[in-house]
């Protein structure tokens, strides 16, 4: 729940959303080079393909980092107002009703009347608001956390790419460690969630095949 007098920076490495990110990010990479063409690719083909898929990934993570940031100001903000309007004379069923609107819908019904008018009264009571929904330097260490998680997805990929010389066989490398990377990603959001970490290494490396060879088919 939102607290008026400290305000904990946003979990940097939350496992869905980072993965999300992570995925995001590798898939973009295969895009290009699903594009390429195993037949014809030279050399400065496959140089252009690696430039253009780091470049979009910068372009990514740039724009992901600025929207970490934007999340956090609009969720301090949220929370911020909402205190203001439960300490500014609301009455019980008012407050109520933005206190249910705040808490995830099965938990609000969880905690039923009672736990809601309990929330409400001891935010009515909180001595003091923060000051404001200013960042901080823990806010832009988590944006730089964002921006190198989507960066550095594109590596693993490309890789092959300047160790064997024959593109297909490149090709076929970076989409093995591709399906490696998914299978680590569904395996760490499955231990999250608490399921089968197998199944959900399998499921996310099933669909990222399913993926990627619809980019092949599509591009090259």
């Amino acid at each position: 729940m939102p607290n008026g007098e400290t305000d904990k920076p946003a979990r940097v490495l939350d496992p869905i959303e980072r993965v999300s990110e992570v995925i995001f990010g590798l898939l973009m990479a295969m895009t290009f080079i699903g594009a390429l063409s195993v037949a014809t690719a030279g050399r400065e083909e496959i140089r252009t393909m690696m430039i253009t898929a780091l470049g979009c990934n910068l372009a990514w993570g740039l724009a992901d980092a600025v929207m970490y940031l934007v999340r956090t100001v609009t969720e301090r903000t949220r929370k911020r107002t909402l205190l203001a309007r439960l300490r500014g004379g609301a009455d019980a069923v008012a407050g109520q009703a933005l206190v249910a609107d705040a808490l995830p819908a099965r938990l609000a019904e969880a905690a039923g009347a009672d736990g809601i008018e309990l929330i409400r009264r001891r935010l009515a009571e909180r001595s003091a608001l923060s000051a404001g929904p200013h960042l901080g330097a823990d806010d832009f260490k988590g944006a730089l956390g964002v921006f190198l998680l989507v960066v550095l997805a594109t590596f693993p990929v490309v890789v092959p790419f300047m160790l064997f010389d024959r593109t297909a066989f490149a090709v076929r490398v970076s989409n093995l460690v591709a399906l490696v990377m998914l299978f680590l990603a569904g395996w760490i959001l499955a231990r999250y969630a608490g399921g089968s970490a197998w199944r959900g290494g399998a499921a996310m490396a099933v669909v990222g095949a399913l993926l990627m060879a619809a980019i092949i088919a599509l591009g090259g």
